[in-house]
């Protein structure tokens, strides 16, 4: 008896009148190879969209027992399999066709690199032989090539004894170290091929200790440790990193026993409270300029903090300790007088076990400006966050959402937009870690329903997507992907009418909409309506808190178009500076 492809049980004189055959024992293919190296490893979860040549392996993948989501889009399929990784601290698994397909995910895993989230992508490829000779195979590319810039690591399989090394390659890959995507690349012919299933199930490998840990050198922890007691206005800043490290504790003990403020990056929100005594969120500007020692955990300096220079930080010097498991991003932008190198779980543990029993945390003058400066903020935010205007800004709406929150901190807010991302993120409480999701380091545009997709898979938790009109756009499709999976997912759509604002005119008169103006008053609430869930049109504060608390009650899919006042919004949201203008138009 032999096993055929798929996996159904055939004579061996179906199969072959070979005498040598007949005496062979059963035989596995490339199909089921992929997928019981992937179960052997513990993946649970596909997110892909299916096609040639990749069609049946998906069918195959759930008559297996893996739960396979299929989406419209491959990019917001490979968006999905990122923040899986990031929440679960395994890769993600994005399976996607040939050639343009694998262009669409591209961007996901390119984006999961960026972001560090471990994240695989699985293309089927045309054969090397016709890709090398540039024949003209269907959807021909060298895949491969273009994935190598663009993650951590690639690898093709050619052979299907290489396919449980290839898979355990990819796996280790993505976690080890900083994590990051990783290409696999496995071409049509590879599926069909044929080996002895008893040496198919030997050429299997169970990954072991995939992301070991990686100890800090004790010098260096005495380094970082002097320059914390010397320090009269220390802070510590909190990166996704720290939530994806899940060393929640160790953290939260660092900051109550150090006594430093601290002030998280817009994913690492809810590691601690956002409403902690320590909190400096809403004191953002005094605490990045007052400081003078400066730790960062799993946060970068990048562009998101001004590359650690400039009018962002004041005139007051700065010396930094920076945690990251990657030595190549100390010095990236700025001097790092300590560098603690290793994992953020064992970095902040040695930090703590130095401390000892009688650690002096900073001068309260420094930590009372801070209190001080936050009850100020907090309090002039108050009365806009309250408002009933008509229609509704965006902090009106925001309120009603920040409370809705606050009554569920187990939800998980999903958001994206440019006004829409940037209000929320300074509004909206968080009160767990990872729970809150958005567009990353690149400030990509579409994550929202393929995160939001993915979290809720992965976690069984109802999510609440904050969007922008212009960011939902480039995924609103996948609004028919969470209703056929019937998802516990509430999309509120910020409409303006256009990208930042809806008042926008055409200079030169013609019919023509102005570059960033969409149809007036249009209803997305009708998309999900035609999927056969939730749509509900909301103009007031009070409409938009009935409906999200409605629909997050049901945990049907919902999706809320809510109305903006289309003047509301700003040019680019807070990051206008980046937008070059023309001295030229101004004359």
């Amino acid at each position: 008896m032999v096993t055929t492809a798929a996996g159904s049980l055939a004579t061996a004189d179906e199969w072959t009148d070979s005498d040598d055959d007949l005496e062979a024992g059963p035989l596995t293919d490339g199909f089921h190879l992929v997928i019981d190296a992937l179960k052997l490893n513990d993946v649970e979860t596909i997110y892909n969209v299916p096609g040639i040549p990749i069609t049946d392996l998906g069918r195959y993948m759930q008559a297996e027992g893996l739960r396979v989501l299929s989406f419209r889009h491959e990019q917001h399929a490979g968006y999905a399999a990122a923040i899986a990784g990031f929440l679960t601290k395994k890769p993600g698994i994005c399976m996607t066709v040939s050639a343009p397909g694998f262009l669409n995910g591209l961007t996901a895993l390119a984006h999961a690199t960026t972001n560090c989230f471990p994240m695989i992508l699985i293309s089927g490829s045309s054969e090397r032989e016709v890709v090398d000779l540039q024949q003209g195979d269907y959807e021909e590319m060298d895949q491969l090539a273009i994935a190598k810039p663009l993650c951590k690591a690639a690898y093709r399989v050619l052979h299907a004894e290489d396919i449980g090394i290839g898979i355990a390659r990819a796996i280790r890959a993505a976690v080890s170290g900083r994590p990051g995507g990783v290409y696999l690349d496995l071409p049509a012919a590879l599926l069909g091929q044929t080996m002895d299933a008893a040496a198919g199930a030997n050429s299997l490998v169970k990954v072991i200790d995939a992301a070991p840990a990686q100890l800090p050198a004790p010098e260096a922890v005495a380094r970082a440790l002097g320059l914390l007691k010397n320090a009269k206005n220390p802070l510590i800043i909190l990166g996704k990193g720290a939530a994806y490290a899940q060393a929640d504790d160790a953290i939260r003990d660092l900051v109550e026993k150090s006594g430093i403020p601290y002030l998280p990056m817009s994913m690492a929100k809810g590691l601690l409270p956002d409403t902690h005594p320590l909190s400096a969120g809403p004191a953002r500007s005094l605490a990045l300029k007052g400081s003078d020692v400066v730790v960062m955990i799993g946060a970068r300096l990048n562009w998101l903090l001004s590359h650690g220079k400039g009018k962002t930080w004041g005139d007051k010097a700065k010396k930094f300790i920076q945690i990251d498991i990657e030595p190549r991003e100390m010095d990236s932008n700025v001097e790092i007088a300590a560098p603690l190198v290793g994992d953020i779980g064992s970095c902040v543990q040695a930090l703590l076990n130095g401390m000892g029993e009688d650690w002096a945390q900073p001068p309260t003058e420094w930590t009372e400006a801070i209190f001080t400066k936050k009850q100020t903020n907090v309090e002039r935010m108050a009365p806009k966050l309250q408002n009933n205007n008509v229609p509704m800004d965006y902090h009106g709406a925001l309120g009603v959402l920040r409370t809705i929150i606050n009554e569920r901190p187990d939800a998980i807010l999903v958001n994206e937009g440019a006004n829409t991302l940037d209000f929320a993120r300074s509004v909206i409480d968080m009160h767990k870690p990872r729970k809150r999701l958005d567009v990353g380091t690149w400030g990509v545009m579409g994550v929202g329903m393929g995160q939001a997709i993915g979290a809720a898979v992965e976690t069984g938790l109802p999510v609440l997507a904050i969007e922008g009109d212009s960011a939902f756009g480039f995924c609103g499709m996948e609004v028919e992907t969470i209703c056929r999976y019937d998802l516990p997912i509430c999309v509120v759509v910020f409409n303006n009418n256009g990208i930042y604002k809806g008042t926008d005119i055409n200079p030169t008169g013609s019919a023509d909409a102005a570059t960033t103006v969409f149809v007036k008053d249009a209803r997305y609430d009708k998309m999900m309506e035609a999927f056969g869930g939730v749509g509900v049109h909301a103009t007031t504060p009070d409409d938009l808190k009935r409906a999200v608390n409605e629909a997050m009650h049901s945990g049907k899919p919902t999706l809320i178009n809510a109305v903006i006042d289309e003047e509301a919004g700003t040019e680019s949201g807070r990051i206008g500076n980046l937008n070059p203008q023309s001295i030229i138009a101004k004359k």
